[in-house]
């Protein structure tokens, strides 16, 4: 048996875990630049507030109900998903972390064990030791373990925990869920089936696999399969190296200044090499893009990228930021206003199967040791303790970001005080 433990609301049970002021009051989070709204709370939703829905639309229903509305927190995030996660590996020797607010256990083996009792323990444990509030869904399959976390979060009589332990109870389920909510069905095929007439699961269920396979892939076949009760997917328990990686942000306000452009890439690419150096890998290709704003269409536009190939593979911030400069001049262009820039390393390969260059000049064991110190101190003493001087200190380029909530758990200085 497979469970799928889901965070409930995340982002927005995040920030109540240090405000508890806020439990039962509608709380929404936004996106990049406090654009649009990217997480929600039960009691938002209630409000009738819909997912990517722009925040000015909503300013009347945010005054109305006073809606606490946050910018996204993503060190706090990102630092609460690790704990909630290192909670539910002591409950099965087999964890696969789908997500930041996502992970599957394996049960197989637990014979002698109540599931659900053990469901509602884990519930019980990682509420108490992170403030985050989870459903379980335990099924044969990772897809209707999917379902039933669905069900699980949506239907109170399941007090957050729904098993599918028999046939009878999977039908039933099957037969009121939508096509477009099944896992792994997105909003193409989701249209493709109801132009077929197949509104639920359960219909879905009963399509011809030639058909499920013709129209939709092997991977349409195996969530079809999956929901019939058949095993095609076990648990992902080794990360694999990514094969691309890319860092890139929406400025908080458009510029056409060349140095804090630069001062931007500088600071994506030193990201995409700390991410590089973490998976032990080294990138070939390095590819910068930039854009304008499309939206402000009374100022000319511009948007180009380029891909520059490295003369040996390199995780190395400092050589990766001298590239990034050499593309950065080639595709800047004098009085346009940017809003956006990316950078994206690929052909990536193992450190220890770099293909060296007979002209290579670059003393790269002293680098490597530097930037093996420099990832240990930040780690120690937080992220950007060091850093490259092209990466600056003022960041004009960064994130509109006004409505932050304290970095609770991950700075000194944001600590929660308690006065007597």
């Amino acid at each position: 048996m497979f469970a799928l433990i889901d965070c409930n609301n995340f982002y927005a049970s995040c920030e109540r875990v240090f405000q508890p002021g806020l439990n039962g009051k509608p709380i929404i989070v936004l996106s990049n630049n406090d654009g649009c709204v990217v997480a929600r709370s039960n009691e938002a939703k209630a409000l009738g507030i819909k997912m990517g829905v722009p925040v000015f639309q909503i300013e009347g229903i945010v005054k109305q109900h006073k809606v606490s509305v946050f910018s996204s927190n993503y060190a706090l995030y990102g630092d609460m998903s690790r704990r909630v996660m290192n909670t539910l590996a002591t409950f099965s020797p087999d964890i696969e972390i789908y997500s930041i607010d996502e992970a599957f256990l394996n049960f197989d083996g637990f014979v002698h064990c109540d599931l659900e009792e053990y469901a509602r323990r884990i519930r019980q444990i990682v509420l108490q030791i992170t403030g985050i509030p989870v459903s379980i869904g335990i099924a044969h399959t990772k897809t209707l373990a999917k379902m039933a976390n669905y069900y699980a979060k949506r239907i109170p009589d399941y007090g957050g925990v729904c098993i599918l332990e028999n046939e009878t109870q999977r039908t039933a389920l099957l037969k009121n869920m939508p096509a477009g909510e099944i896992w792994g069905i997105g909003r193409k095929y989701a249209a493709l089936l109801e132009k077929h007439r197949i509104f639920t699961a359960w219909e879905f269920t009963r399509a011809s696999p030639l058909w499920v396979r013709k129209e939709m892939t092997v991977v349409g076949l195996r969530v079809q399969q999956e929901l019939c009760n058949l095993r095609c997917n076990e648990l992902e328990l080794h990360t694999s190296p990514k094969k691309a990686i890319c860092t890139s942000r929406s400025f908080g306000c458009m510029t056409a200044d060349f140095g804090i452009m630069y001062e931007a890439v500088a600071s994506f690419t030193a990201q995409c090499g700390y991410k590089l150096r973490k998976q032990s890998s080294c990138a070939n290709l390095l590819t910068l893009f930039i854009h304008t704003n499309p939206h402000r269409t009374e100022l000319p536009q511009h948007a180009e990228s380029i891909t520059l190939t490295l003369p040996v593979a390199t995780s190395d911030t400092g050589e990766l930021c001298r590239y990034a400069e050499i593309a950065l001049k080639k595709i800047f262009k004098e009085g346009y206003h940017y809003k956006k820039a990316g950078v994206i390393v690929s052909g990536i390969v193992d450190k220890g199967e770099v293909q060296g260059s007979l002209f290579d000049e670059e003393n790269r064991t002293k680098n490597e040791k530097m930037m093996e110190t420099l990832d240990k101190i930040n780690l120690r003493y937080g992220s950007h303790t060091l850093k490259l001087a092209a990466q600056g200190f003022q960041k004009k380029w960064k994130l509109r970001q006004e409505r932050l909530s304290p970095a609770y758990t991950t700075r000194w200085d944001h600590l929660i005080e308690i006065s007597g």
